[in-house]
């Protein structure tokens, strides 16, 4: 019994090691999916998924080094957890830190007009923005007055019926 223990709790790399395994591919893969665009985050397609789970297995001998140990397994578990809540906590408390991670809104459509430049940008075609207004029952750009996609991949739409009543 005491063998099994040792085999599941015994590490073969030093915690720092993989402390700072875990830490950069972390950080390397949330620059990466910000890089890629907020748009793949939220409306995430049967291709952004896959390149989520091939990503996943293509960087976890990167984290764990060899060290398949209970152990090893429970130290990268809490170290990602902990990442998280620090790049949370620095979200929260710093613009410049939220610029970077979680990035900026961006105005796709104004006074019913499309904001073209911000829609390359943005790597948007007009045909995904349609459907994504489709499916907040908007089915023209003249109706709307503000169309953002949000940092989050989200879109906001204020149609220019509820803008005039939000001025009265």
């Amino acid at each position: 019994m005491n063998a099994l223990f040792n085999n599941l709790t015994q590490m073969n790399l030093p915690i720092i090691n993989l402390v700072i395994r875990v830490s950069v591919v972390y950080l390397s893969i949330l620059l990466l999916l910000r890089i890629s665009g907020k748009r793949q985050l939220g409306q995430m397609g049967a291709t952004e998924f896959v390149s989520i789970l091939l990503i996943s297995n293509a960087v976890q001998n990167s984290m764990n080094g060899g060290d398949n140990s209970l152990t090893g397994g429970l130290v990268l578990a809490a170290v990602l957890i902990a990442l998280s809540t620090l790049i949370s906590f620095l979200t929260y408390r710093s613009q410049f830190c939220s610029r970077i991670f979680e990035g900026t809104p961006t105005l796709l459509i104004h006074k019913g007009k499309l904001v073209r430049k911000n829609l390359q940008e943005e790597r948007l075609s007009i045909t995904e923005l349609k459907v994504l207004l489709r499916k907040q029952g908007i089915h023209d750009f003249q109706s709307v007055e503000t169309a953002v996609l949000e940092a989050d991949g989200s879109l906001s739409v204020t149609k220019k019926d509820e803008a005039a009543f939000d001025e009265n």
